[in-house]
């Protein structure tokens, strides 16, 4: 990613400055006039032919502005186009072109063969961006946690949250949900992101325990992210400069859903004449073409844009002193007790420990107890003697925890204690939160 000089407030001006540098190519001409075209197919076949419910309801989306923010219109995007599948797959053609009783039905379905295709590889591109783009900016927080235990266990937490979201989307689905039922999960979703990473920009909500461990976070990045969610705000710049062609696609892509989908309907009555087709196929060659296009170029402003840049970039390497151990001796007949409130449940205890090297070989006693609301304890980890170790564990219950070092058992000798101990929370309370800025 791109360092930024002086890291100066990333404000809008400043976004427009970086924007001059990645001007986007006009979408082709082709957009607009075959929106046009299949918009007027359509307009025929609702004046020709009476609407169900569901048919005015896809009919009145299509007649809404796009969405405003860029990331809602890539998920609208991979909605359609994932409808546009479903409506391409042989199965779910009209019963009069699956039996293919003419040259023209059979010439017909191997054009939508080759039109469910290019949707298939555009759907691969658009995930494909999304996750990298997701992976990029969570790499990126990520330099600034701490690189030791404690970092695994921040990305162990964010594994097991977005494994109770896919849970999520799984439940929908094998419950029979559509199509628009999961996306509008998976939209939910990201804006429970999105407003977990705001909240990591302001220090509350439930990244607040995790920010102290943002070494050396320049100011100026945290102010920016506590702003990402803003109408006004710096991110206003991307959607002025890239969301008109991002809303074209989003036009367009519904308008060839409509099509398709009042078509097979009214089947029938009324097969898809030929200059119709032609317009179809060539409508869909140049969404899919322009809209990669566009996802390329997209994927370009990401990858240098100023939003997160690495600890190493920002000069907070050097600000990883408070990450060393503690160093104590435990004198002989004595113990060492540190204990860790947790909130949470799933929340992840981990410890690494190691004795100074002495002129003998030595050990250590250690456990993990838990003290309840109500004072009861109850024994986590079982005492066993140590020269060194590293280890973590997930919470079941809120309580205090204890680790023990125990040097009760030795009559002589002290033993010098290296440890670092830390509590991570779960990254969120539910399971929707993961660090996202808005693509």
């Amino acid at each position: 990613m791109a360092s930024i000089e002086g890291l100066v407030p990333i404000t809008r001006n400043f976004l427009a400055s970086f924007y001059d540098k990645y001007p986007f190519s006009p979408l082709s001409d082709d957009v607009s006039r075959l929106t046009s075209q299949i918009r007027s197919f359509t307009a025929d076949l609702q004046h020709q032919f009476p609407l169900t419910q569901g048919e005015s309801l896809l009919v009145n989306e299509v007649d809404r502005q796009p969405p405003h923010k860029m990331d809602e219109n890539m998920w609208k995007n991979r909605e359609h186009i994932e409808e546009i599948i479903f409506l391409l797959e042989k199965s779910h053609w009209p019963q009069l072109l699956q039996q293919q009783s003419t040259p023209e039905d059979i010439e017909f379905g191997i054009i939508l063969g080759q039109l469910k295709e290019k949707f298939l590889n555009t759907l691969k591109v658009l995930e494909s961006f999304q996750s990298n783009n997701s992976e990029n900016i969570f790499n990126t927080v990520m330099t600034y946690m701490p690189q030791d235990f404690r970092g695994t266990l921040i990305k162990q937490q964010r594994e097991r949250s977005e494994r109770a979201k896919q849970a999520e989307i799984d439940a929908v689905v094998n419950s029979g949900g559509s199509i628009r039922d999961r996306y509008a999960l998976l939209w939910r979703q990201q804006m429970d992101r999105r407003k977990q990473l705001a909240l990591l920009g302001s220090a509350t909500g439930v990244y607040k325990t995790l920010v102290k461990y943002l070494v050396g976070v320049p100011q100026v990045l945290l102010d920016f992210i506590r702003q990402i969610n803003d109408d006004e705000g710096p991110m206003e710049e991307q959607r002025h400069r890239y969301g008109p062609p991002l809303y074209s696609l989003t036009t367009m892509v519904l308008s060839i859903r409509l099509f398709i989908h009042l078509s097979w309907g009214r089947y029938e009555h009324r097969n898809l004449a030929g200059p119709q087709a032609s317009v179809l196929q060539q409508a869909v060659d140049v969404y899919t073409s322009e809209f990669e296009r566009f996802i390329k170029f997209i994927s370009e402003v990401f990858a240098n844009s100023p939003f997160f840049i690495s600890a190493e970039e920002a000069g907070a390497m050097d600000a990883r002193k408070n990450e060393e151990y503690k160093e104590i001796t435990v004198l002989a007949g004595k113990t060492h007790e540190v204990s860790l409130p947790v909130e949470s449940i799933n929340s992840y205890i981990g410890w690494d420990f190691s004795l100074a090297p002495g002129k003998m070989s030595m050990d250590i006693g250690f456990s993990v107890e838990c003290t309840n609301s109500t004072g009861q304890k109850t024994m986590i980890l079982p005492y066993r003697r140590y020269e060194s170790d590293q280890g973590n564990f997930c919470t079941c219950e809120a309580g205090k925890y204890t680790l023990i070092w125990d040097n009760s058992y030795s009559s002589f000798f002290k033993k010098v204690l290296r440890y670092k101990v830390d509590c991570i929370p779960p990254v969120a309370e539910s399971a929707q939160s993961v660090n996202e800025a808005e693509g």
